[in-house]
Formats: C-alpha cells, structure tokens, sequence
C-alpha cells in the first residue's frame, strides 16, 4: 500500500484534539505512516507525537497536567503574558518530565509542516517543523490564540495561532501536490463557525496593532465554513477521507473523565474504520 501521494492534516482545537490523539495512535499501532503532515495549533502538537512515533504521549500530558497550575492557570500571565505556562508547557514537559523523542522526530523520512498566522500581514505561513527548537518556538506560535498567549516571535517576527487565517489546511496540503488526504476534524459533522462577542472584542484589542490580522479574525468564520463546505463536496467526491468526533467536544474541558473519553472516541472510531480507511489509502 503506497501512501506517497496522501497527507495527514490536523485541525486545531485545544483539549478537542484528544479526540485527534486516539487516532493517531491507532495509526502507529497500524504503521500508518503518511509522508506529509500538517497541523495546526493544537492539531500540531499531536502531529508531534505522531511523527515521533509516541503513541500515548498527548493523552499523558492533557491529563496528567490539565489542573497544574504550571501548565494552565491566571498566575502565568504574571510571569509569561500567558494564561498557559511556556517555559512549563514548551520546555519542561517534552524535555525533562515526559520527555518527546526528538531524534525520532527528526529522522522521519516525511514532511511536517505547522502553520502560524503573521501578525502583520494577517496571512498564514507553514514552516518546517522539524526545524523547530527544543524549547518548541514554532509550537507556541501556532498554539498562540490572542489574549490567552502574547504574540511569539520568529525570526523577529510576531506570529499568532495558525487557525486564525487557515483552520482546516486542506488548500495547503493540495498546493504541495497531494490528491488524497486524510482529515481530522475535532467538530462533529454539522458544525458551523460563528462570529462571537468573544471574537470581536479580541479583534478590537488587535486592530490597533496589527490591524491586517484583525480583519483576518473578523473573516475567520466565513472561511472556516467555506472550508468545511469544500470538504464535505470532497467526501461526496471520494477525494478525503474525514474523521470527525460523533458530537461537541468542550474545547477547555476540565474533566479529566471526559478527556479520557473523547480519547476513546478517537481511538474507536479509528479501529473502526480501519478496513475503510486502508480500502481509500490504496486506491
């Protein structure tokens, strides 16, 4: 079975994205191996223990560490501008307490991008992750939602989340000459993005200083379901093949149960569609 013309693209979603890391893990478990990925915000960083061959690792680390104030908590903003811990989250986790394989991460024979969105241009931008420093500079970018994280720097350049100007990068994915994809989504089929009070008022905070990824913020609905709309149209066609959480994830669940649960469903559907999923790969 040759995977070579297939791509693993990875919606972002915060503490949704257990459901991501149960199928994800089923694929290693499989040998499922694609030869380009793609993530976004936290889609990446289960793209990282895909890519790294860790299978359980994103299920430890959210639930291990969802309470800890050192990972999650208003004191950070004191110390970081952040209401999650950088130093703990980004540094001290994958390189002292649940130590990530980098070496593993860096011989995969793929490519694995992460998108993060310019703060001054307001555009998305992918760049190599197996690039990325130990202290996860480029995981922080593409994590960075605005007022929960301050704006990380690359290069001397400020960068935000990756899902603000592309969610779902299925375009990316078709622009580097792929023509079969496999999706996971972290919404339940159905789901549409709505411009919220929350959203609009981050974007007034924005529009000052980065005014071009203000108006990406107030656009971002639009083509987030303009996105789901085109993906959907590919499923009829048999062009991608979606996985997609049965119903609504809480992106900031604090129960642990919960967070088991939505692995599990990841995890399930995965076994499940096994036999479906290899019959696509091998068209």
């Amino acid at each position: 079975m040759s995977l070579s013309n297939t791509s693993l693209i990875l919606e972002g979603g915060t503490f949704r994205t257990i459901f991501t890391a149960g199928i994800l893990d089923h694929f290693i478990d499989e040998n499922i191996e694609m030869p380009y990925v793609v993530g976004i915000s936290a889609g990446a960083i289960n793209a990282c223990s895909y890519v790294a061959k860790q299978p359980g690792r994103t299920k430890r680390v959210l639930t291990m560490y969802r309470h800890d104030k050192r990972y999650m908590g208003l004191g950070n903003f004191f110390t970081e501008r952040s209401y999650f811990g950088l130093d703990f989250a980004y540094n001290q986790l994958p390189n002292q307490l649940d130590p990530f394989d980098w070496e593993a991460f860096r011989l995969f024979s793929g490519e694995v991008e992460f998108g993060v969105t310019n703060a001054y241009t307001g555009e998305v931008e992918f760049m190599d992750a197996k690039e990325m420093d130990i202290k996860c500079t480029l995981l922080q970018a593409t994590c960075a939602i605005p007022v929960l994280f301050p704006e990380i720097k690359l290069k001397g350049i400020p960068y935000y989340d990756g899902g603000l100007a592309q969610p779902i990068p299925i375009r990316r994915a078709q622009e580097k000459g792929y023509d079969k994809h496999v999706l996971v989504l972290t919404r339940p089929k159905g789901y549409r993005k709505q411009l919220d009070q929350t959203s609009k008022w981050v974007t007034k905070i924005l529009a000052k200083k980065y005014p071009l990824l203000a108006d990406t913020m107030l656009h971002r609905a639009i083509r987030y379901n303009h996105t789901l709309n085109k993906i959907e149209e590919m499923e009829q066609r048999g062009e991608i093949f979606v996985f997609r959480p049965p119903y609504a994830l809480r992106s900031f669940e604090k129960n642990i149960d919960l967070l088991n649960h939505g692995y599990q469903l990841g995890h399930e559907q995965a076994v499940e569609r096994m036999d479906e999923l290899r019959a696509y790969l091998s068209k």
